[in-house]
């Protein structure tokens, strides 16, 4: 399964035909998407690239990914269903007044000032997140169907950004997430070094994880390692959430930064020296921490710089968690590794 971004640096003027023309034919291959849809979708793509190019300056970076979406959230199995999601980022001058600014008319370029608007009214759901000096992250997602009542769903929220590293085909890091009669699981994992021979070890590491019925997180860990032998390795983190007894239960071998915030204070958690699938320690515990309502777990692989802190940043643990995840792309992605971060919201 293919969960990661593709990522455009929008750099030039003349490059946003080819983003855009690039998006609508793999749009229009998935085969879920309505004439009405792609065209909607063609709109709020040419929206975002060319506010990058008016508002700042052509520097900015476009991720999109194209995913199945499952069964049950939708009231037929007969036809494909699928999710866009988009995610615009830069780092312009920002916007003082966003709530103002996503009404028809206000503009700051002599435009029609109908952008935002728009976004906000084709997307199944848009969000922005912008800060004067510090610049602008726009989410969108369109589902090709209309999703059932999710009101009996868990109270955990799951969302990560993937992306590989710039000019490889594929992603070395990957996360997988499980509902299971219990809660829920969650794993990141990150292969050693990037490209097909990372992607392998961390394929074959999340398709054990999906399979395995075990639900100690160390058990989880320690087979893993045994599946993975035979590839390159990975480093690895599993998080479990037990709704009934309320309780984080975490284990990880490797340098995958997991921090666990309830408001703006957060503890950290300290994996293993390791990698998964050449050496583990024989003494690996799981650390179990309370879990309660509004709390954040993150997960980070090592793309991303260690002293990242969600505390500067006005307001976020309202926002959505893919919109978390992607304001800590913005600001602390090394741009040299694949890059992942894990978001895990307690409603």
């Amino acid at each position: 399964m293919d969960n990661t971004f593709r990522s455009y640096q929008i750099e030039d003027k003349s490059f946003v035909a080819y983003i855009k023309r690039t998006i609508h034919n793999e749009v229009i291959a998935c085969n879920a998407f309505s004439k009405t849809q792609v065209a909607e979708i063609d709109i709020i793509i040419a929206e975002m690239t060319s506010n990058i190019v008016k508002h700042a300056g052509g520097q900015g970076e476009l991720l999109y990914r194209i995913v199945a979406e499952p069964a049950e959230e939708h009231g037929s199995t007969d036809e494909v269903s699928a999710r866009l999601e988009l995610i615009c980022i830069d780092s312009g001058p920002g916007i003082h007044d966003t709530q103002r600014m996503m009404k028809d008319g206000v503009t700051t370029t002599n435009t029609l000032g109908g952008g935002l608007g728009a976004m906000l009214r084709l997307s199944t759901f848009f969000q922005i997140y912008s800060l004067p000096g510090w610049g602008t992250v726009l989410i969108s997602v369109v589902d090709s169907k209309p999703r059932r009542n999710t009101t009996t769903r868990l109270t955990l929220d799951v969302q990560a950004l993937c992306v590989h590293k710039p000019r490889e085909s594929v992603c070395g890091d990957g996360y997988r997430v499980k509902r299971t009669g219990y809660g829920l699981s969650f794993f990141l994992g990150d292969g050693l070094g990037h490209g097909p021979h990372a992607n392998e070890a961390v394929t074959k590491a999340g398709e054990f994880f999906m399979t395995t019925e075990e639900q100690d997180p160390v058990v989880i860990i320690r087979e893993m390692h045994e599946k993975v032998r035979r590839t390159r390795g990975l480093v690895a983190t599993v998080a479990v959430y037990e709704a009934a007894s309320k309780l984080w239960r975490i284990c990880g071998v490797g340098n995958i930064s997991t921090r666990l915030y309830t408001g703006i204070t957060y503890k950290n958690y300290m994996s293993y020296n390791g990698a998964v699938g050449l050496t583990i320690p024989n003494s690996l515990r799981e650390s179990v921490f309370p879990a309660d309502r509004h709390q954040h777990l993150v997960m980070t692989s090592d793309g991303i710089r260690s002293r990242w802190e969600l505390g500067k940043y006005p307001s976020i643990l309202k926002y959505d968690s893919r919109l978390m995840a992607a304001v800590l792309y913005k600001d602390f992605n090394r741009g040299n590794d694949d890059t992942s971060v894990v978001v895990a919201k307690l409603n």
